[in-house]
């Protein structure tokens, strides 16, 4: 099933409406959605690089937009609507075990580490944000800064490097942004407890 979904989602990439695609990708990713607009994204760049920035831009806005559906799913529909989401891709414990321990400078630090490596999925941040109340204009920022960071990050390494690049990103950047996650948030933690 999923082969089948990540496939369908990137044949969307040679077609004269990719740019709508793109956006109706990343809104729904952001929100409920388990293929990453990347998929989309990245053979689009690649295939009109010009248009790379252009490309980021409409990501950046339909995944901001997105997350400000799952911040409201979070926070007025969570029985309804987000603990069957969660229970459908088997994240539901995950989600509660965060919901107890989160506070804002935790919901900072997962934005930043879903910019950078989807960990975790965007959906469960913008999801948990709306759950634990987190003020929606703060998320907003929060969220235009992380989405579009990770979005015009590509947009350069494609116009800079191009095709060599994708194998690099595919492969080898989820690694190395896993890494960082890691280290930000081991120092998350003793900034925390240090103090």
């Amino acid at each position: 099933m999923l082969r089948g979904l990540y496939d369908w989602t990137l044949s969307l990439a040679a077609k004269k409406s990719a740019e709508w695609w793109l956006a109706f990708i990343a809104f729904v990713e952001s929100s409920v959605f388990l293929v990453p607009a990347d998929v989309l994204y990245l053979p689009m760049a690649l295939s009109r690089p010009d248009r790379a920035y252009r490309y980021a831009l409409i990501a950046t806005l339909a995944s901001v937009l997105g997350g400000i559906a799952g911040w409201y799913i979070g926070h007025y529909a969570y029985d309804a609507v987000a603990k069957p989401v969660l229970e459908f891709y088997g994240k539901y414990d995950d989600f509660e075990a965060l919901r107890v321990s989160s506070g804002i400078g935790f919901i900072i630090l997962m934005l930043i580490t879903s910019g950078l490596a989807h960990l975790p999925p965007i959906k469960v941040v913008t999801i948990l944000s709306g759950v634990i109340g987190v003020n929606l204009l703060l998320f907003i920022v929060l969220a235009v800064v992380a989405r579009g960071a990770r979005f015009l990050f590509l947009a350069w390494l494609l116009r800079r490097y191009g095709e060599p690049i994708r194998e690099f990103i595919e492969k080898r950047l989820g690694l190395i942004a896993g890494a960082a996650a890691a280290a930000l948030i081991s120092l998350y933690i003793v900034v925390k407890y240090a103090f």
